[in-house]
């Protein structure tokens, strides 16, 4: 192995090995119960809180999904997905995170679906199974996505089989969070957090001396058409001549398309990762300033992570000629690799492994204990304890790893595309339904459970048939779908029977507190 590559992977092992002891060191206080492996005891500062949200919902799509598009088709794609998405940090934890903390406090809920089922006081638990699946459906390919990310990057800095990076980087991630459960996740995610933002802004910087400079960056990119307009989509061709890739004419962007682009901020609302950050912090009054460190951290690492797919196309212009290959989301890893000195660049890139595994331990444990707690514990043996319920987790972190390396060893796979779909799909699913629920007191148990199946069908509907035809109808399916939740809620609620008086009664206390 090249010098270098062993720099790297001291670098990288290095860090590997700080993440094993924190999930060893929560190991203890992660087993003295149920939520405490689920929810930490509801003990999280307002730092850890913020940064393990943000690390465990941006995953390795961050460093290499979103760098990769913008390095593709130019600003505007990447662009207005990033605005959307601060834009719809800042509300979720501005509207939804103090009154989910209290209301989750006050029917003693630890997962989501927990939720849900506690907030219509329901008894045959369909709400709280509907939930479960839904979870599952959507984060093993979420988790897969992450997975990828991990393979994609030990394959392009050592050579190495992609499929058994992504076995290897599966097992890793799977030996942490079976040991620590939350605390240890949130914990390494805000170390996580700070790695990411650091490697991001590095790369930014020395990618911009290396072109010699901001000035430079922006007129060489000006003469790509359409490459840095927020109303124009570059168009590649695929081609290249004296190592300069050439590009057709820019396609508009139209106000439709800006709208379903931002759409992407509404998938904050249904962020099963996200919500539980919330539900976990100490203290409700801590949330505030939660969010504002949460709300900094995005802006900046989005920031940096579309101008890295700029910067890299200025340098390296003909590097990735086919985004279908999935190629152009290495565009990190080169930078990195170029400019720094081995054991940095490994340090560098561990924030891809950072961004990976801060995402793929929540995921895993979100699923497991949508499974274990919900319909294990809820369902088929409500007797069951809670060391036995932990058990069962561990045995569904197990499973659901497998499908994870399943989606992730497909061929020719972009991250970009399938988060893309797992987001529509949590946001349209969960997003309604959670802002009904804490906010409109007239939502009801059946408009809950339409509102929850219409959504997710409607993900499923528009993105592998409606989307097909073309033209306004090519929009992001979370648009659509989310709007068709809302309204299915709305109707459905409004044809049934009012909540009973101890959900009104439930409810109203809830707001009184605000």
């Amino acid at each position: 192995m090249p010098a270098a590559n062993i720099q790297h992977l001291i670098a990288i092992v290095a860090y590997m090995a700080v993440v094993i002891v924190i999930g060893i060191v929560f190991a203890k206080r992660a087993n003295k119960n149920t939520e405490a492996y689920f929810l930490g005891g509801r003990t999280l500062g307002p730092w850890v809180s913020a940064f393990s949200a943000e690390a465990s919902d941006m995953s390795g799509w961050l460093l290499m999904g979103l760098p990769g598009l913008a390095y593709w088709s130019g600003l505007a794609d990447a662009g207005w997905t990033a605005i959307g998405l601060a834009i719809g940090t800042y509300l979720n934890w501005l509207i939804v995170s103090k009154r989910l903390r209290r209301y989750s406090v006050a029917t003693d809920s630890i997962t989501i679906p927990d939720f849900f089922s506690r907030r219509f006081h329901e008894n045959k638990r369909v709400l709280m199974t509907i939930a479960s699946v839904m979870i599952i459906v959507f984060f093993t390919p979420y988790a897969g996505s992450c997975l990828m990310a991990c393979g994609k990057l030990f394959s392009q800095l050592f050579g190495a089989d992609y499929s058994t990076m992504v076995v290897v980087a599966a097992l890793f991630v799977l030996t942490y969070t079976f040991l620590g459960g939350f605390l240890a996740e949130s914990t390494s995610d805000f170390m996580q957090a700070i790695v990411m933002i650091l490697a991001l802004v590095l790369v930014v910087v020395l990618g911009v001396v290396a072109a010699g400079g901001l000035n430079a960056v922006i007129s060489n990119a000006e003469k790509i058409p359409g490459f840095l307009s927020l109303f124009t989509s570059a168009a590649p061709t695929g081609e290249a001549a004296n190592g300069v890739a050439l590009f057709g004419d820019a396609s508009k962007y139209t106000g439709l398309t800006i709208v379903s682009t931002m759409a992407w901020g509404l998938g904050y609302f249904g962020m099963p990762q996200v919500l539980l950050r919330f539900m976990g912090i100490r203290s409700e009054h801590e949330l505030t300033r939660s969010r504002r460190v949460a709300t900094v951290w995005v802006v900046i690492s989005l920031a940096a992570a579309v101008f890295i797919g700029i910067v890299g196309r200025v340098l390296y212009s003909d590097a990735y000629m086919v985004y279908g290959s999935g190629n152009t989301e290495n565009i990190f890893i080169l930078l990195a690799t170029k400019m720094l000195p081995p054991l940095l660049a490994g340090l560098v890139c561990a924030g891809i492994l950072a961004a990976a595994i801060s995402s793929s331990d929540s995921y895993l444990l979100i699923s497991a204990s949508a499974i274990s707690k919900n319909v294990w514990q809820g369902l088929i043996r409500k007797n069951a304890s809670d060391k036995e319920t932990m058990w069962v987790s561990r045995i569904v972190l197990v499973l659901i790893t497998f499908f994870a390396i399943f989606v992730a060893t497909g061929k020719n796979q972009i991250i970009f595309r399938i988060v893309d779909f797992a987001w529509a799909g949590f946001g349209a699913t969960f997003g309604p339904l959670m802002l009904f629920s804490l906010f409109w007191k007239r939502t009801t148990y059946a408009g809950a459970i339409a509102g929850m199946i219409a959504g997710g069908g409607m993900v499923f509907a528009w993105n592998f048939f409606i989307s097909k035809l073309g033209g306004v109808w090519g929009i992001y399916e979370l648009l659509p779908a989310f709007l068709f939740s809302c309204i299915v809620i709305v109707v459905v609620s409004l044809l049934t029977s009012k909540p009973s008086e101890a959900i009104q009664k439930e409810f109203d206390s809830i707001r009184v507190k605000a």
